[in-house]
């Protein structure tokens, strides 16, 4: 089974993964973090996907999609650190100077996980952010051992994955997801072109 990686250009490939099963219930649509908390608590219901769907024709689109031949099956959120909630976050410090990108969700599809999904969303996530220019690319995964986490909390990704991605940690965070604290994990992206 080959995953492709692809930027978030299609809309409804986009609602696919991330949209509510009846148009006007209100979920994140991934939203959270990438906007100021007032807007984000004024956008209701079908608002929400609205601007998603402006956000999916904007360069860079707001992040990338797994496919399985023409299905998408995961979604990966990764924009500049500035332009999301990160750059103001208190609980998640600031390493250094660098303008830095954020890949802080990881969504697998129900019915798809399991099958490397994640992985290729982490890779593309990456390639995404290189071929933008990001001099790196740093994600808040949770630090849960061995431990089992509740998928619906696992969204920052866990820091095994990362590490198999070739992030290293940076530092801590005062972030805690559900029970396990996050780590700030990173990947420099200056230099080092991968084929």
């Amino acid at each position: 089974m080959s995953i492709d990686v692809r930027p978030a250009t299609v809309f409804e490939d986009v609602r696919a993964v991330l949209g509510p099963k009846s148009p006007g219930a209100n979920v994140c649509w991934c939203l959270s973090y990438r906007i100021p908390s007032k807007l984000n608590n004024e956008l209701r219901g079908p608002a929400r996907g609205e601007f998603v769907a402006e956000l999916c024709g904007a360069d860079p689109p707001p992040g990338v999609l797994a496919y399985d031949g023409d299905e998408p099956v995961g979604w990966a959120a990764v924009a500049p650190r500035a332009d999301t909630s990160f750059a103001r976050n208190r609980k998640i410090p600031h390493v250094d100077d660098l303008p830095v990108w954020s890949l802080w969700c990881v969504r697998v599809r129900p019915g798809h996980r399991k099958q490397g999904v994640s992985h290729a969303l982490i890779a593309g996530a990456v390639e995404f952010a290189r071929a933008h220019g990001a001099p790196a690319i740093e994600a808040y995964p949770l630090d849960n051992g061995d431990a089992k986490v509740d998928l619906t909390m696992a969204y920052a990704g866990l820091r095994k994955n990362f590490e198999r991605a070739g992030f290293t940690y940076a530092a801590d965070t005062t972030s805690v997801l559900a029970g396990h604290p996050r780590v700030l994990m990173r990947l420099d992206l200056r230099g080092h072109a991968h084929a």
